[in-house]
């Protein structure tokens, strides 16, 4: 079985790293998606970091 790799997904407001995605290898751009952040308190904009 092949390993996944997966990258962290942080806020654009405060930085921190909330979630994880499995990485694609075919996306060529960051994955953006909006989440909740725990420690802004609403819904922002997180982008996939490495």
């Amino acid at each position: 079985m092949a390993n996944k790799r997966k990258g962290a997904l942080a806020c654009s407001v405060c930085g921190s790293r909330n979630y994880t995605a499995t990485e694609n290898p075919n996306r060529t751009d960051r994955l953006e998606i909006k989440k909740y952040c725990k420690y802004c308190g609403k819904h922002t904009l997180h982008r996939e970091t490495k």
